[in-house]
């Protein structure tokens, strides 16, 4: 029995050979790539973001270990305080650094005075006055701008002293908004907004009254209900600042 001869291999043939060979080259060339990759993350889902941390969480971060740093800032400046009262100081020396401390705003300092209080509208508010478009997302919001031109009013009316929220403004201060949320001093606060003042009451109505950015905001009030509401008050606390008084950056408002 004679055993055909094998047919000769065809050009088409030896193509199909060549292009199977370089398929399997670049898949082993992609295995070796995607082994790379795990030894270099560590058996670490490169995709994944559930290590990282959004804006949001990492400013709150640094807003608790502020806090917990004023706490103890705090406490550091009392001892200090009481031990410098306990060395000799003439009664000049002492009304001198006291009146510094209050022009520092670094004294609590009380009378009579203004609270202004602002607040987001509720989330599923609608025109209230016939003719006024259907609210957006922002109109329904405090923006940056609503807290300084309370701030602004305030010191432009004779204020004293201006606290926002729990804290003490000082020369420094800056107002700043991330997101929905306030970000004053290192610190990460939410609506309801709190801005107090002492002074003297008229004066310090009478500029919030005139402000034309607080008027273009109480018209907001009346269309999609944001949150305003003014107090008098004739014995009013604010606190003296407790933080730090570095000045890192500068720049407008």
């Amino acid at each position: 029995m004679s055993i055909p001869p094998r047919p000769a291999r065809s050009r088409a043939a030896g193509t199909r050979i060549v292009g199977r060979a370089l398929t399997c080259a670049v898949f082993a060339l992609a295995g070796l790539l995607f082994y790379i990759s795990a030894q270099t993350a560590r058996g670490t889902d490169l995709r994944t973001d559930n290590s990282l941390l959004s804006l949001s969480d990492v400013i709150r971060q640094r807003s608790s270990q502020n806090q917990q740093s004023q706490a103890q800032l705090a406490e550091l400046q009392a001892r200090s305080q009481a031990l410098t009262g306990q060395q000799g100081r003439s009664p000049a020396d002492a009304a001198q650094l006291s009146a510094l401390q209050r022009a520092a705003a670094l004294e609590p300092l009380q009378g009579p005075g203004l609270t202004v209080t602002l607040n987001d509208a509720p989330p599923n508010a609608t025109a209230r006055i016939p003719g006024v478009p259907e609210p957006g997302v922002n109109d329904l919001v405090i923006h940056q701008q609503d807290i300084q031109a309370v701030v602004n009013a305030l010191w432009r009316g004779g204020a004293e002293g201006v606290q926002v929220m729990d804290q003490r403004l000082i020369s420094t201060s800056a107002v700043r908004c991330v997101g929905n949320t306030l970000l004053l001093q290192g610190r990460v606060y939410s609506p309801p907004y709190v801005v107090k003042a002492v002074g003297r009451t008229d004066a310090l109505r009478a500029a919030v009254d005139a402000d034309p950015t607080i008027r273009n905001y109480l018209q907001y009030v009346q269309a999609y209900g944001l949150g305003w509401k003014v107090q008098e008050s004739g014995e009013l606390t604010v606190p003296g600042y407790s933080g730090t008084a570095d000045l890192r950056s500068a720049g407008g408002q």
